[in-house]
């Protein structure tokens, strides 16, 4: 991602002003690779975030809320120990590097003043959060770098720190205009230009490389005046904090415009680089996060649900073959009715077949070694067995096609999970149900289930969300009021959608809200426009019997509406 040395300088201006003086009150770690600090000033309270992942490593201040582990990481505690209660004294970015130093006045263990160094390096595979005592020395690490790993630079508790190796080529600002043009007047004009600019100058991303030489169209005899304007961009800190989308998902992001894109991608402008930051990768590693969490629960729903779909082909298959069952009987029939004509050991039966029209003669084999009557007997016997098998087959497929419509419903509750604890609820419903079966050794699913996630219109209502299919049923038939509204997108898996309306009708732009709350909350979420059907409690029923989320209703009408994040997130409660 192009979080560049230049990006970085124009992050570290803005965050000055809101750390430098404050003070950390909580250390946490959310994740293996991500710190949280909260900070509290003269400014007011803030949440900085620091993250040192391979292709999301930053340091912004965030808004996100994150779910801690039970039990916090050693260097979590490590961190504890030595910055809770410290106060920053500046924030410095060493030579246009890609690194961030937090300077800490901290107390050491006799309780005197210890100037102490938070280091967060964002160097691609390198990244990391380095915690260096008063003497130099590092205390300890994020991610420790032993005699295996990289000969140049290890990083480990009691070394000596050293900041990271300098590129051997020249940084973009620190070259003059003229250096810049003698080097593109010497460059191979074979190579792309942005491919030159990438190779030659340290400092900048493959994106911004990329929309210099998109702005030049390529031509190395223009490319001088674009970097010139480039470098004139950063020295007057012109920077305008741009986010990248295509297809409302975030796809890049830069401090200043960026064209090369045309209209395959939308430009929104941040009010700050932090609200930036957290803007595209909350959006980016939110799915993946929880499609990491959620990895092992989705194979064994889906390989259940492959399971139950080729054991119902199966049995279609089976119930298919039962459909000549009549042929069979009037088989049977036709060599009954003329048993007269047979004797022991013949091959076959030449009669009329007077279930036609005509009677035209029908050749019917016979086993040899059976008498006529154990033929016919032998028939009759297959008839009865293969009309069994189809009041069997039907019951089979009809329970199994309810089971496959129940577990595609939870894989889309699982592609909705937000939270460790939205999937700790789906795998107590899946035990319950029976199709996820508790192991011995394995410690059973404990505590109580999340509340409904709960919303309010711009009407003043309570609007309740289940979040999964045993909530569905626990919202629409313990906890919502006969006169309260249902909504259900149509056709279509998704949550139940209450509106809280105290026997008063709701007005329709709150139900409409509902409406998109439901459709967001759905298998429809990027479907466009989806119909939701509307109706009371009182015309609600779950039959017996029925897999969690399965209800039946009446009386209803249908609104057509589309999904709408910026809704959801206005509303939540």
């Amino acid at each position: 991602m192009p979080l560049d040395a230049i990006c970085l300088s124009a992050l570290t201006e803005e965050l000055r002003p809101a750390l430098e003086g404050a003070k950390i009150d909580k250390v946490q770690q959310p994740e293996r690779d991500m710190l949280l600090l909260s900070l509290r000033s003269a400014r007011g309270n803030v949440r900085l975030l620091l993250a040192a992942g391979t292709g999301n490593a930053r340091v912004h201040l965030t808004q996100a809320s994150f779910e801690n582990p039970a039990e916090p990481p050693m260097f979590c505690m490590l961190l504890r120990k030595h910055l809770v209660g410290a106060r920053i004294v500046s924030l410095m970015q060493p030579a246009r590097e890609r690194l961030l130093i937090l300077e800490l006045d901290s107390r050491d263990e006799l309780g005197d003043s210890a100037r102490k160094q938070l280091v967060v390096e964002m160097i691609g595979r390198s990244s990391n959060v380095i915690l260096v005592g008063p003497d130099g020395r590092i205390l300890d690490c994020m991610r420790r770098v032993d005699f295996a790993g990289d000969a140049l630079r290890r990083l480990l508790p009691g070394m000596l720190y050293r900041l990271p190796p300098r590129q051997d080529k020249p940084a973009f600002l620190d070259t003059a205009p003229e250096e810049r043009r003698a080097l593109a007047e010497a460059a191979d004009r074979s190579v792309p230009a942005d491919k030159w600019l990438l190779a030659h100058f340290a400092g900048l991303s493959p994106l911004l490389c990329r929309e210099l030489s998109f702005r030049c169209g390529g031509d190395y005899e223009l490319l001088p005046l674009q970097m010139d304007a480039l470098a004139e961009t950063v020295r007057d800190r012109d920077f305008t904090p741009t986010l990248l989308l295509q297809d409302g998902r975030p796809l890049d992001f830069s401090f200043l415009p960026i064209r090369q894109y045309g209209e395959a991608a939308q430009a929104e402008r941040c009010a700050s680089f932090s609200e930036l930051l957290d803007a595209f990768y909350s959006r980016r590693d939110r799915a993946e996060q929880q499609r990491r969490r959620s990895h092992e629960l989705t194979r064994t729903v889906r390989t259940a649900r492959d399971r139950l779909a080729r054991k119902l082909a199966g049995q279609r298959e089976d119930l298919k073959r039962t459909e000549g069952r009549e042929e069979i009987r009037k088989q049977a029939e036709l060599i009954t009715a003329n048993l007269y004509r047979l004797k022991k050991g013949a091959h076959s039966l030449v009669c009329e077949d007077y279930y036609q029209e005509g009677s035209p003669e029908i050749t019917i084999p016979l086993d040899p070694l059976k008498t006529p009557q154990q033929n016919a007997a032998a028939l009759y016997k297959e008839y009865n067995k293969l009309k069994g098998a189809e009041q069997h087959l039907t019951v089979l497929i009809a329970e199994g096609e309810k089971q496959l419509d129940y577990l595609e419903s939870v894989l889309d509750e699982l592609g909705r999970a937000e939270s460790e604890k939205d999937l700790a609820d789906l795998r107590r419903e899946l035990t319950e149900t029976g199709f996820l079966r508790q192991a011995k050794s394995e410690r059973p699913v404990r505590g109580r289930a999340q509340a409904p996630l709960r919303f309010v219109s711009d009407d003043g209502l309570e609007i309740l969300v289940g979040r999964s299919n045993t909530q569905n049923d626990e919202l629409t038939t313990k906890i919502a009021r006969r006169t309260d509204y249902w909504l259900h997108t149509q056709k279509v898996h998704g949550s139940h959608v209450i509106v809280r309306c105290d026997g008063l009708e709701p007005p329709e732009t709150t139900l409409m809200q509902a409406a998109s709350l439901a459709v967001y909350y759905s298998q429809g979420r990027d479907g466009g426009k989806i119909p939701v059907d509307c109706t009371m409690i009182r015309f609600v029923r779950k039959p017996a019997g029925a897999l969690p989320g399965k209800v039946l209703y009446t009386d209803y009408r249908t609104l057509l509406t589309e999904s709408d994040e910026e809704l959801v997130r206005r509303l939540k409660k």
